[in-house]
């Protein structure tokens, strides 16, 4: 079993009211070691029906986590992350937010690309089909050249969640040039990749990214390998979790990794 979920958000992020208590007593239920909160911060998020600001309080985050943190020391370990949602806009207050604290992990994700999510109708309304996975990895790639205050990269073709489009399908090649020139951007920066299980939890029948992205990871020379669950609340948490050593070893991963201090450490599949 893989024993640590480190992508998870609670009432700290604006589209979750899960506590935080309650979340780390599901993880312990599921035979978690080690738990990493990850709560939302996108700078410029645009206005949305929700009324989500998706700006997190880190005062209140951080002061709930350490106490937390203590209350059940002996009986999981419990990591100070973020998710960093960029934006070649905001890459000035990104880089101040992810000095600003000692986190033990940060995740740079895209969730908004030419003011759009892809979570929104009108996103695959602009972008059709599989240009609407294409700008998405547009962006990701201007986002990865520039910005390097982040652990890894999070849910590569998020995008592909939302799509409408019951016939459009995932192919490697349609994209193959952009995806690798990511991916080399990333391994060249140090940095790694996440294995996000809300692809599952979609009904995509794999996680994000796709499993020849991962592969192409792997044959780039690509190492750091975290794994999430996106979850945002506790049914969510370790989602799909068993699924993940048959499909990454034969892929031929033999490690995953987790972050403390924003310091890799390999764990055997």
């Amino acid at each position: 079993m893989i024993h640590s979920d480190f992508h998870l958000h609670t009432s700290h992020s604006s589209d979750s009211q899960a506590s935080m208590e309650s979340m780390i007593l599901k993880a312990i239920d599921l035979g978690l070691t080690k738990i990493c909160f990850t709560e939302h911060q996108d700078y410029g998020y645009p206005e949305n029906k929700e009324n989500f600001d998706f700006l997190v309080d880190l005062p209140s985050y951080k002061s709930e986590l350490l106490s937390l943190k203590d209350k059940y020391n002996d009986r999981i370990k419990i990591l100070f992350g973020a998710e960093i949602g960029l934006m070649p806009t905001t890459y000035d207050k990104c880089r101040d937010f992810a000095r600003s604290d000692d986190f033990d992990f940060i995740i740079g994700s895209t969730h908004i690309v030419d003011q759009m999510d892809p979570y929104e109708p009108i996103y695959f309304e602009t972008y059709p089909g599989k240009k609407g996975l294409l700008r998405y990895l547009e962006v990701i790639l201007q986002n990865v050249k520039v910005y390097h205050d982040y652990c890894v990269y999070g849910h590569l073709d998020y995008a592909v969640r939302y799509c409408p489009d019951k016939n459009y399908q995932f192919i490697y090649q349609d994209y193959a040039d952009l995806i690798e020139e990511i991916l080399k951007t990333i391994i060249e920066d140090g940095k790694g990749i996440e294995v996000n299980t809300g692809g599952y939890k979609y009904g995509l029948g794999y996680p994000n990214p796709h499993p020849d992205i991962l592969k192409r990871y792997l044959e780039l020379g690509g190492e750091i390998l975290t794994i999430g669950s996106d979850g945002h609340c506790p049914e969510h948490m370790a989602y799909d979790f068993p699924k993940l050593r048959g499909l990454l070893t034969s892929l031929g991963f033999r490690f995953y990794t987790v972050f403390q201090n924003q310091s890799p450490e390999f764990i055997e599949l």
